[in-house]
C-alpha cells in the first residue's frame, strides 16, 4: 500500500515510518524544510520526502498526487508541548487538518488515519473507553474533538474509510526531551534532583513500537473504523515507575516527591481500555519493566 505520513520526524511518527516500512508498504511524508530528520536516519533512502509545510497544502497537492496514496497517516500537530495546551495556536490545526482531508478526498485517497489523544476525554477516575463522553479541559483537547467531528463526516460524504486514534502516554527510545520519563533518566544520570508531583497517579505507558504496530493495525484492516484508544491496559502507580526508573540508574538518586503541586485539572487516571483495537488482533507486546530497560540503555549509547 503507499502510504503518507505527516509529522514523520517525530517520536511516534518516525516509529511508525519504520513499522510500515517493515511490512513491505510504500512510505512517503511530508517534512517542513526546516525539519531535523535525525529519528529517521536509518530509513532516509527508503522514504520518498514531499517538502513543505501543511500550512501550504495547495503547494504540496502535485506532489503528493504524484506519489498517489492510497492511504493517509495524519500525526502532525502543532501545539504538543503542556505549554502550548492552550494556545491559540491549537485552532490553525483544525484548518490545516481539513485541508489535508479534503485533498485526500480529491485524489481519491481510500483511508484517513488521524492521530487524536487522550486529553479528548478530560478526567475520568476509572479506565476510559471510546463509548466515554469527550470532556477536554484544553484548547488542544478541544481541537482535537473538533478535528475528530469534522473528519468523520468529511471521510463519510467522499466515502474515506475514517479512523481516529486517540493516543495515550508512550514512550521509548528517541522520545521527546521534554517529557517525564526521558526528563527523569537525564536527571538522574547527571547526579540531579528531579522535582516531581507526589506521583499517585495510576498511569499506563504504552511502548512506541506498539503505538505504532497499532496505528499500522487500522491501516490495514479494513474494517477499522471509528474511534479506537491506543495505550495501556495497565495503569500502576505513577510512584512505581519513577522508582523502578531510578533503581535502573542509581538506586540512591534523589527524587522530589511533591515539589510541584497537582494542576487543577490533573488527571489522576491514565488508563485505556482498548478492548476494541484488541478486536483487530492487536496486543502490546512489551512489558514496561522492559521497555525502561531499553530506554534507559538507549540514552546511555546516546551520550
Amino acid at each position: 500500500m503507499r502510504i503518507l505520513v505527516t509529522g514523520a520526524t517525530g517520536f511516534v511518527g518516525s516509529h511508525l515510518i519504520g513499522e510500515l516500512l517493515g511490512r513491505g508498504h510504500e512510505v512517503s511524508a511530508i517534512v517542513r524544510p526546516e525539519s531535523d530528520t535525525w529519528r529517521l536516519a536509518a530509513v532516509k533512502d527508503r522514504v520518498q520526502f514531499i517538502v513543505g509545510s501543511l500550512d501550504d497544502i495547495p503547494d504540496l497537492r502535485s506532489s503528493i498526487a504524484d506519489f498517489r496514496p492510497e492511504a493517509i497517516a495524519h500525526l502532525a500537530w502543532w501545539g504538543v508541548r503542556n505549554a502550548d495546551r492552550n494556545s491559540p495556536i491549537q485552532a490553525r490545526n483544525i484548518y490545516s487538518t481539513m485541508e489535508l482531508a479534503g485533498l485526500a478526498a480529491e485524489l481519491g485517497v481510500k483511508v484517513f488515519v488521524g492521530a487524536g489523544s487522550q486529553a479528548e476525554y478530560g478526567q475520568y477516575n476509572r479506565a476510559i473507553s471510546e463509548d466515554d463522553p469527550a470532556r477536554p479541559t484544553t484548547l488542544y483537547g478541544i481541537a482535537k474533538v473538533a478535528s475528530e467531528m469534522m473528519l468523520a463526516e468529511l471521510c463519510r460524504q467522499n466515502g474515506m474509510r475514517f479512523t481516529w486514534l486517540r493516543l495515550f502516554s508512550t514512550y521509548g527510545p528517541k522520545d521527546h526531551d521534554h517529557w517525564l520519563i526521558p526528563q527523569l533518566i537525564r536527571a538522574l544520570k547527571a547526579g540531579q534532583r528531579m522535582p516531581l508531583t507526589k506521583a499517585e497517579q495510576l498511569w499506563g505507558f504504552l511502548h512506541v513500537r506498539d503505538a505504532a504496530e497499532g496505528i499500522r493495525t487500522v491501516i490495514e484492516t479494513d474494517g477499522a473504523s471509528g474511534v479506537f484508544n491506543l495505550g495501556s491496559p495497565d495503569a500502576p502507580p505513577l510512584r512505581e515507575t519513577i522508582l523502578a526508573i531510578r533503581n535502573l540508574i542509581d538506586p540512591a538518586g534523589e527524587l522530589g516527591f511533591g515539589d510541584i503541586p497537582y494542576r487543577p485539572d490533573q488527571v489522576m487516571v491514565l488508563k485505556a481500555d482498548v478492548t476494541r483495537l484488541q478486536s483487530l488482533g492487536w496486543q502490546p507486546r512489551i512489558r514496561l519493566e522492559d521497555g525502561l530497560r531499553e530506554m534507559v540503555r538507549w540514552y546511555n549509547a546516546r551520550e
